[in-house]
């Protein structure tokens, strides 16, 4: 029996969930801000220096929308923490738990973002839209940024930490060569408060579907091959 955590059926269940929901949440972001906004907004909002106007609009005129789509994208987050350690315990080695340390850092920065996400969307129901977006992006540097800089730090994780799971997944010969590049584009998706998603992201967090989501199965069925089987069974 497997006794570390996050475990057998956790850890399964979140490779398989986690990298879904956040694909998910992806999708829904993109679709809600075309949705919300009418072809003059979009190409208003694309012209400003900052997704965040843009985002604030949407939200304005589809705020369940918004705030669904900003929801499953947290739980995407929430989900991933244990995927990540458990893909770690299986790749084994400390580039594999230096790399998912990171990786889940960055994934609390994004549960700070989305915090400031939530308190900018209320916002614009207490004071109205432009208040709330003239107060928001003056401070839009120290929001993002968070106390004593923290969450911005917290977020480099990612990228470093995709870098580092995907180089010692591949090494480890868990991973061939396609879903450790698939891992490491997926560490590559943007970071910050009041982003909004595009086409290309919605295929790279597919792609991390692709890279963690046989593997999750694998855990799930207690079926996960030797090491020294590994490179028949899961090199691509």
């Amino acid at each position: 029996m497997n006794t570390l955590f996050p475990g057998r059926w956790i850890g399964g269940g979140t490779l398989v969930l986690g990298p879904v929901i956040m694909c998910a949440g992806f999708l829904l972001r993109y679709l809600s801000t075309v949705t919300a906004l009418s072809p003059q907004q979009y190409a208003w909002a694309e012209a400003q220096p900052f997704a965040a106007y843009g985002q604030l609009l949407a939200y304005t005129s589809e705020p369940a929308l918004l705030t669904l789509s900003y929801a499953v994208f947290a739980l995407g987050a929430i989900l991933l923490f244990p995927a990540f350690i458990t893909l770690a315990q299986h790749v084994g080695g400390g580039l594999a738990f230096w790399g998912a340390g990171l990786l889940v850092a960055g994934l609390f920065a994004r549960l700070y973002f989305a915090g400031a996400d939530q308190t900018a969307f209320q916002l614009t129901e207490v004071i109205g839209l432009d208040q709330a977006t003239s107060a928001i992006m003056k401070e839009y540097v120290d929001i993002s940024y968070g106390p004593w800089r923290v969450p911005v730090w917290a977020s480099v994780g990612q990228f470093a930490g995709s870098l580092l799971l995907a180089v010692a997944a591949w090494r480890s010969g868990l991973f061939g060569t396609a879903r450790a590049v698939m891992l490491l584009l997926a560490g590559g998706t943007w970071m910050g408060v009041l982003k909004g998603a595009s086409i290309p992201d919605v295929l790279v967090a597919g792609l991390l579907c692709v890279a963690l989501v046989p593997l999750g199965t694998q855990v799930l069925r207690a079926r996960l091959p030797s090491p020294i089987g590994r490179s028949k069974v899961l090199s691509w």
